[in-house]
């Protein structure tokens, strides 16, 4: 069974910095693209970065200069670097692996909590 684990969040002020790393066990196949997503409750979900495996990368305009994705080459892993935090990033950050197949698959981490403060 798949699996993807995140680590990394936590309590910061704002100015702050946080490295999130999110690790899949369980799959023999190299994701197509992994990236990272975050909620707060009562909002929808949204897409914060993504990495494809050519390494393009692509970040919401309200975290450009600030957050940083990077994957090695041969793993199933992706981190999210963060920086200069605002009030406005604390959510919880859930990592995404895509395989594209045909079929195309998806998957979800359960997430880990970044909360910002001033």
């Amino acid at each position: 069974q798949v699996q993807l684990v995140e680590s990394g969040g936590g309590l910061v002020q704002t100015g702050g910095s946080l490295r999130l790393s999110c690790v899949a066990s369980g799959s023999t196949v190299r994701f197509d693209a992994m990236g990272w997503y975050r909620q707060i409750p009562g909002k929808q979900r949204e897409l914060v970065a993504v990495i494809y495996s050519d390494g393009t990368t692509n970040y919401i305009d309200s975290v450009k200069g600030r957050f940083t994705i990077s994957r090695e080459n041969a793993e199933n892993a992706v981190d999210l670097q963060m920086v200069n935090l605002k009030l406005e990033d604390t959510a919880a950050y859930i990592c995404n692996a895509f395989e594209f197949g045909p079929p195309l698959i998806e998957r979800w981490g359960l997430g880990t909590p970044v909360t910002v403060s001033s």
